[in-house]
Order: C-alpha cells, then sequence, then structure tokens
C-alpha cells in the first residue's frame, strides 16, 4: 500500500497523512451510528465528564467504575462545557457528548464493520506492526462551539508494550481545520522520551511523570488540516494536541490504538481483556 517513500516519511516524521482512506458512504454510515449511540445516552444513569484525572471520593469512585468498565463497553462522556451553573444541559443531549469509548470496534456492527478489513491490515503491515491487537476505539464528537482542548500528549503514555508498538489510525469523520480543532503534531517528536505513564492499580489509576523534556508548541508543531474520508497514522510517542473548536461546525474523529501481538503488553495498562473477551487485529 504505501512506497518506499512514505514508509520512510513514516519512520523519520512518526506521522503519514493518507486522503481518501475512507467513503463518503462509509463516513456517513459511522457518524450515523455514533449518533444514534449518544441521543440514546441514558442523562439520569451518567452524567461522566471525560478526563484521565481521577479524583478520590463516593462520586468520583462510581466515575472511575464507569470510565474503567468503558475499556471494554460502549459510554459516553460528556464535554467540560456542556453544563451550565445548574448542573442541566445548556444544549441538546446528542451535542453534548465528547465521545464514545472503547470498545465500539468488538461490540457495534457499523462500527466493527469500518475498524476492520485487508486494507488497514496492510497498512499496519507497511509501518511495522506484524500482529495488530486493536485495544481502544473512540468516537470523538469536538462539538461545535464547546468542543475541549485536548493537551499536548503521547499515546503511548495509555498502552505500553515491551518494546514499544502503540500506534494510532486517526480517521477524520469531517473535515478538521484551525477552526476546528484539527490535530498539531511534532514532526520527529515520536524520537523524544516518553514524557507520563497513565497506570492502573485494581480500581484506582494515576499519571506518573516519568521525563522533564518540554511539549512542543505550535512554533515547533504543525496543524494536520484535513478532508473528511483521510487517515493520520503516527507513532504512538509522537506528541500531539488539538485545540478547543471555535466553530459552528463539529470536528468528528474516530481513532484506533493497535499494538502489536509479538510486543509484551503491560499489566498495569488500564485496558485488559479476559479470556471470554479475547483482543483481535485488523482481519
Amino acid at each position: 500500500m504505501l512506497t518506499n517513500k512514505q514508509k520512510c516519511d513514516f519512520k523519520d516524521n512518526g506521522f503519514i497523512v493518507l486522503p481518501g482512506f475512507k467513503s463518503a458512504a462509509e463516513l456517513s454510515a459511522l457518524k450515523a451510528r455514533a449518533n444514534t449511540i449518544a441521543a440514546a445516552h441514558d442523562f439520569d444513569d451518567s452524567q461522566e465528564v471525560f478526563s484521565t484525572a481521577r479524583q478520590r471520593g463516593p462520586q468520583a469512585d462510581k466515575g472511575q467504575d464507569y470510565f474503567l468498565d468503558s475499556g471494554n463497553e460502549v459510554r459516553c462522556f460528556f464535554e467540560e462545557k456542556a453544563f451550565g451553573a445548574d448542573g442541566a444541559l445548556i444544549q441538546p443531549l446528542a451535542q453534548s457528548i465528547n465521545k464514545i469509548g472503547h470498545a465500539m470496534h468488538d461490540l457495534d456492527d457499523v462500527f466493527r464493520k469500518f475498524s476492520h478489513g485487508e486494507k488497514l491490515a496492510e497498512l499496519a503491515l507497511d509501518i511495522g506492526l506484524g500482529q495488530t491487537q486493536i485495544w481502544q476505539s473512540m468516537y470523538i464528537f469536538k462539538q461545535p462551539r464547546i468542543g475541549g482542548q485536548v493537551d499536548w500528549h503521547q499515546d503511548a503514555s495509555f498502552f505500553k508494550t515491551t518494546p514499544h508498538s502503540v500506534t494510532t489510525f486517526w480517521f477524520a469523520v469531517d473535515d478538521a481545520t484551525l477552526e476546528n480543532g484539527c490535530l498539531w503534531v511534532e514532526p520527529g517528536g515520536h524520537k523524544t522520551p516518553l514524557r507520563q505513564k497513565f497506570i492502573r492499580e485494581g480500581r484506582q489509576t494515576k499519571m506518573i511523570d516519568l521525563d522533564k523534556t518540554p511539549w512542543p508548541d505550535t512554533d515547533s508543531a504543525v496543524p494536520v488540516e484535513v478532508e473528511a474520508g483521510t487517515l493520520v497514522c503516527f507513532n504512538g510517542f509522537l506528541p500531539h494536541y488539538s485545540a478547543p473548536n471555535i466553530s459552528d461546525k463539529a470536528r468528528h474523529a474516530y481513532t484506533l490504538h493497535v499494538t502489536d501481538a509479538a510486543c509484551d503488553y503491560a499489566p498495569e495498562n488500564w485496558i485488559q481483556r479476559s479470556k471470554d473477551f479475547p483482543i483481535g487485529g485488523f482481519v
């Protein structure tokens, strides 16, 4: 699938941009299914806002359980700015969801179809993933006007393997622009150290600082403005972030985090699978 130049670019820069990877029909089906899931969310059951900074206490423990159990289920998380001072939503439910996670690729027929296939398997081989394992799927809404900033981070913080193998497959479901919060990446930044790791200890999680290397800024990074249907594939060590959505248009995206089965998957990673829910690959 990839040319020799594209393979070299991925190795040197830590990411590759592949326009037109998914068709308009595939994107339409995925978006419709995501909107249906969001609209059906039981607001009275959970108003959990997505955050990796977990707090202590009875209410926090409930939110922690909701988050941890989402690793093997399909659950919705709200935008931080979705709520007014009275705790009520300030706009319709379906326009208040931050993301859906984290096992749609295995549990939902529409997401499963989108997340698998020979085309993805061939790409994975070209970038060095010999035996793919899809650990996480996220549908990110980046809602108009309230879609929050995602700070600089490295996806390998959340999926440690020995040796390193986690790779991100980021699909633009909508056009991604500077105005609606496109990705920013640091070319070559995958060669810098891993700065943090997110670990699970029983029913608790925490982020641990590993290295004081400064995060990049928008002077050293580049925006990845892409059209809907584009796949951005990047190394798990690549620093990336996205700004808030200040536009009137959503920036839907779908992400898969994939490792190589030939590498040891750390037992302290927050997502684990049991024998009755085995991990699978692209085919």
